[in-house]
Parts: C-alpha cells; sequence; structure tokens
C-alpha cells in the first residue's frame, strides 16, 4: 500500500468518525420548515458548530475518495469500482457546501427569526445535501465490492452491514426529503450513522493490514 492509499484510508475514516459525531448532534430533520426553523433556532449555536463539524468531516471524505482514485490509477488494489470513488468524491464535496450554508447563514436566519431568509438558504441547503443521497449509494457499492473481494479487510458480515446501510440511508433520504414520509429522517438518520461507522473500520482496517504486511518484510 503506497501513500497516497494511507492517507486516503486515513482521509476517510477520520472523516467518517468526525461525521458520526457531528451526526449524533444533529438529529433527523422535520419536514416542517416552521418546526424546524423553531428547532434550529432553540440551539443555534449548537447547530453551527455540528455543522461546521459536518463541513470539515465532508472535506476530508471527498478528499479521501478522490486519493483512492488516484491509488487505483497508480495500480493499487483499493476495492471498489472508480465510478463509486467519484460518486462518493463528489457527493460529500456537495454536501460540504450544504455544512457551510447551514453553520454560516441558516443558524444565523433562524436565530434572528427571519423565516424568508431561512427558506432561501434552506431550499439551497436541501438541494446540496442531495450529495447525502450519492454518498450512500457509493458506500454501499464501495462495502458490496468488499463482499465479493477474494482479499477482505474484514469480515463478510462487517462488510454485508456496510452495505445495507448505503442503501438505507439513501432509501430513507429519499422517504424524507422527496416524498415527504416521517419516518424517512429517523431511517436516514441511523442507518448514516451505521454507514459513517462502517467507513471509519474501512479506513483503519486497510490501514492495519498494511501495518501488519510492513512488518511482515521488514527483515
Amino acid at each position: 500500500m503506497n501513500s497516497t492509499t494511507r492517507t486516503a484510508r486515513m482521509w476517510l475514516g477520520t472523516g467518517s468518525a468526525l461525521l458520526s459525531a457531528a451526526l449524533v448532534f444533529h438529529g433527523p430533520p422535520d419536514t416542517d420548515l416552521t418546526v424546524q426553523l423553531h428547532h434550529v433556532a432553540d440551539g443555534s449555536q449548537r447547530w453551527s458548530i455540528v455543522h461546521w463539524t459536518a463541513a470539515v468531516s465532508l472535506f476530508l471524505i471527498s478528499g479521501g475518495a478522490f486519493l483512492a482514485l488516484f491509488g487505483q490509477a497508480a495500480g493499487e488494489n483499493l476495492p471498489g469500482h472508480p465510478g463509486a470513488w467519484m460518486v462518493m468524491a463528489l457527493g460529500a464535496l456537495a454536501t460540504f457546501t450544504t455544512a457551510v450554508a447551514e453553520a454560516a447563514v441558516v443558524a444565523e436566519a433562524a436565530h434572528a427569526g427571519e423565516q424568508a431568509t431561512f427558506d432561501i438558504w434552506w431550499a439551497f441547503s436541501s438541494g446540496m445535501a442531495n450529495g447525502f443521497f450519492a454518498l450512500a449509494i457509493a458506500t454501499g457499492f464501495i462495502a458490496l465490492a468488499v463482499v465479493r473481494s477474494n482479499h477482505r479487510e474484514m469480515p463478510v458480515w462487517a462488510a454485508a452491514v456496510g452495505t445495507a446501510a448505503g442503501f438505507l440511508s439513501a432509501l430513507g433520504w429519499t422517504l424524507g426529503e422527496h416524498m415527504g414520509v416521517s419516518i424517512g429522517g429517523p431511517v436516514w438518520l441511523i442507518s448514516t450513522l451505521a454507514m459513517c461507522l462502517w467507513l471509519v473500520w474501512f479506513g483503519l482496517a486497510g490501514l492495519r493490514v498494511a501495518h501488519r504486511s510492513a512488518a511482515q518484510t521488514t527483515p
């Protein structure tokens, strides 16, 4: 494993750990914007901190996915189709803009009670946040590639959990954000948290394998 792939694993694992922490304090979004405004206003400082943390995490995940692409191009044996890694990189990058907008503008608009400003920026954030759907689908396919790999870095059941979590996250996002189904939010939140924890394991597992291989080849 070369330095590019090691860095990709490290960025991916670190970013996913930070995103897991942000999700714990985020909570599921509400489909009623008036209710959502009051929810944000009641904890605008916390909302801002959570979303700046999410912005950093998504930047790291996007960078890790791009580095994974470079590693694959250099001949590294990294699970997942290049298309899945590209979708992950672009999805995380799109959602990064959502996190910045919510931290910098949405939180302030909610705190000031400016419903019109809140609605406009919430619409922008929601549109860009569809990157979460891309991130989830990409993770599902990458985890599926680990299931099918002949050189697994984790148990099959763990990779299967990652696959299910990724696809359930995409389903929950679709139900909650695009169909207005109330259960979609909790499904998205729980499955995305599981997906992020799997990505942490995926990143750390690769680093552990690389360390063990290096130790075995050291005279």
